[in-house]
């Protein structure tokens, strides 16, 4: 009984608060009422790794799941980008992009939500996965898809990408990060001109986003993930049965591959990017994440930069 009355006063009108605010966020967007930002804060690059006039043999921009919060943090204290940059010096990384905000404006900096979500903790979380739901719905897919393509357009080339330039742009994307790495495809290849490779990690999304002009998207996922399988479940997209939508049109095509990666769960001490978890080689499970997404890229791409990983 205590359970309910909790879900009844609480966390059922948080839900329906933030179900309307992230609806806002995204109509803002179309109507021109703000700019979404571009500045960062002081300190923090528009990416790290190779330098831009080398150039890189790709950029490789990585959407974070529903923790993200600001221009800094990430659900693991950035510790997959920094081992990717460890792995692969030969990428230019950019991990500030804000997946869940259309307006580019980082969650914990908004005064009054700031105030709210540090005594309600559990809105920073319902805030994000909100995000995912509005993004999948098909009355605000494509501006959603429009203004999150044109953030990552916008990030890649203070970064130094150079429209039109042939480098690949790589999109790893974690959890409900594949909700927007699927989505921006099309406003990326309009802007950039970018040859683009997607690679999911756990990745939660609809399906219904079409990534025909992307040239390929790795799924790495697990069978011990269980919020990945919910995703497959609760979509209609994601069904095989559905041999019409966006995604089996892709898998159809041969454009989508899947690495398996047991036994990693979504969260917790097996996650895909816990650094201190050893698996029986001696590796941690992010190290194997990182080694994984690089020797993809690296295989994809036909770099010539030597790697002993093996693919699982």
């Amino acid at each position: 009984m205590n359970d309910l009355l909790v879900w009844v006063c609480v966390i059922g009108p948080a839900l329906l608060a933030e179900a309307l605010l992230a609806r806002h966020e995204v109509l803002a967007y179309g109507a021109a009422w703000r700019t979404p930002g571009t500045e960062l804060p002081k300190g923090v690059p528009y990416a790290r790794g190779a330098e831009p006039g080398d150039p890189p043999d790709a950029y490789l921009v990585y959407l974070d799941g529903i923790g993200k919060r600001r221009v800094r943090d990430s659900r693991d204290g950035g510790r997959l980008v920094k081992a990717l940059l460890r792995g692969a010096p030969e990428l230019r990384v950019l991990g500030q992009v804000l997946p869940y905000s259309p307006l580019a404006d980082p969650l914990a900096d908004r005064p009054v939500w700031a105030w709210l979500r540090r005594r309600v903790g559990l809105l920073l979380f319902l805030h994000n996965v909100m995000q995912i739901f509005v993004a999948a719905d098909s009355r605000y897919r494509p501006l959603y898809n429009r203004a999150l393509g044109s953030q990552i357009a916008t990030q890649l080339r203070l970064a130094g990408y150079r429209p039109d330039s042939g480098i690949p742009v790589v999109l790893l994307s974690y959890s409900g990060g594949a909700q927007v790495a699927t989505g921006a495809v099309d406003e990326l290849r309009a802007q950039l001109g970018s040859p683009l490779l997607l690679i999911t990690l756990g990745g939660f999304h609809n399906g219904a986003n079409d990534i025909g002009r992307a040239e390929h998207l790795y799924r790495l996922t697990s069978k011990c993930d269980r919020i990945e399988r919910v995703g497959t479940w609760i979509f209609p997209q994601r069904w095989r049965l559905l041999r019409a939508s966006a995604w089996n049109r892709a898998r159809r095509a041969g454009k989508i591959t899947e690495h398996r990666l047991e036994p990693a769960t979504h969260v917790g001490p097996r996650s895909y990017i816990n650094p201190t978890t050893r698996l029986p080689d001696g590796r941690s499970y992010l190290d194997r994440t990182a080694d994984t997404v690089i020797a993809l890229i690296r295989a994809h791409h036909g770099t010539s930069v030597e790697t002993d990983v093996q693919l699982p």
